[in-house]
């Protein structure tokens, strides 16, 4: 038996350019990066402030209407189907509102480095 070695094909990996290294090395450089860096924490704390303002107003939803919470859906009580199914809607869309403003701030600060 002989043994086959299988192998990706050579594909040019993307050179680091020198100006990415000198930008971050520069003093504007290096408030560019600590621009990004601060906007990425504002955003993640505003996203999970916002998640957890939302996941608490859960229970506050369930004590403000009278009768809501002894309410049952199929047998299944309602608070367990509004944590159960209600609470998903509210990740996916925290996690694509993340995702997307990240991704927007790291195409400014890439403007901004003048990276390509």
């Amino acid at each position: 038996m002989t043994r086959v070695r299988v192998t990706a094909p050579a594909t040019a990996a993307r050179p680091v350019t020198e100006s990415r290294e000198a930008a971050q090395e520069s003093d504007v450089g290096q408030v560019f990066v600590r621009s990004l860096i601060r906007s990425q924490l504002r955003l993640a704390l505003v996203v999970a402030g916002g998640f957890l303002v939302i996941l608490g107003a859960f229970p506050l939803l369930l004590a403000a209407v009278p009768g809501l919470a002894d309410t049952t859906i199929a047998g299944i009580p309602f608070d367990w189907i509004l944590l159960g199914a209600g609470i998903y809607p509210v990740i996916g869309l925290s996690a694509w509102l993340y995702t997307r403003t990240a991704a927007r701030n790291e195409a400014r600060y890439r403007d901004l480095a003048g990276d390509p």
